[in-house]
């Protein structure tokens, strides 16, 4: 069952998910906030497993409240950014503020629930309406990567400096990796470009023929190294460390040159609000 959090200062958003998120058989939503504030009280108090965050909000705003629910330690919530603007700056700060997950409101119920379960399940979500933009902007902001020769067995080294290339810097992962060398392997390389393309376990080992368990462990390493907490916190260190193309990730389109797998997957519009 997944605990759900719904803030939004508009009632009638926050009782329309409610009747969307709550009808489905495994999503209970066990409380409604209308402001920032109000979300991270209710995320101390009632431990859900994710909140649906608006960004603009009277007083504390979504990327605040993101970034206190996150970066608590006594916490294990996962929060979903759900807006009506699709301003460049507002993606950013909210993703780097911890967010693991970005979806317009023009989305469709069957997206909306995909978002919530996807969240929840650690993968993370982006709107692919706002997507290649924004790893292209955060490719444009991002620190650079210094590559260890291509041996078997390289270590690839990045040092992230996040905090000078002009990001918000407030998701713990980023604020960890800012401070010390991230060391990946040459397999863990590999599947962080696959994982960037949006494929799933099974998709990664059948195209590195090994075991999708072979697969989790490399993620699981992947993560701990980053200080990420989900697969799309550690494809967007990627993009910032410049081991992931922005074009290619998230959308399987290949920049010249490149190599794509997988491919994008549509999101068709709709309304819930």
């Amino acid at each position: 069952m997944i605990r759900l959090v719904i803030a939004d200062d508009q009632a009638v958003v926050r009782a329309g998910l409610s009747v969307i998120l709550g009808a489905e058989e495994d999503i209970e939503v066990v409380g409604e906030a209308a402001d920032g504030a109000e979300a991270i009280a209710l995320a101390r108090e009632l431990r859900p497993d994710v909140v649906c965050m608006d960004i603009r909000m009277p007083g504390t705003d979504g990327i605040a409240a993101t970034r206190a629910i996150v970066s608590d330690p006594d916490l294990d919530v996962d929060v979903l950014i759900l807006t009506t603007f699709d301003v460049d700056d507002d993606v950013l700060a909210s993703l780097e503020a911890g967010a693991a997950g970005f979806l317009l409101k023009g989305a469709d119920e069957d997206t909306l629930l995909g978002a919530v379960h996807s969240v929840a399940a650690g993968e993370g979500t982006l709107d692919q309406r706002v997507t290649r933009r924004i790893l292209r902007e955060l490719s444009r902001r991002g620190s650079r990567g210094v590559l260890a020769r291509p041996d078997t067995g390289a270590q690839h080294q990045y040092t992230d400096r996040a905090a000078d290339a002009g990001g918000v810097s407030g998701h713990a992962s980023f604020a960890r990796a800012a401070s010390v060398d991230v060391a990946l392997t040459s397999r863990e390389l590999e599947v962080l470009r696959l994982l960037a393309q949006g494929m799933s376990n099974s998709e990664m080992a059948a195209h590195l023929y090994v075991e999708p368990t072979t697969i989790k462990y490399h993620l699981t390493g992947l993560m701990q190294k980053t200080g990420s907490r989900d697969r799309l916190q550690t494809v967007l260190w990627g993009i910032r460390a410049g081991l992931v193309r922005p074009c290619e990730a998230m959308t399987g389109e290949v920049e010249p040159g490149g190599t794509g797998a997988g491919g994008s997957r549509p999101v068709p519009r709709g309304a819930w609000v």
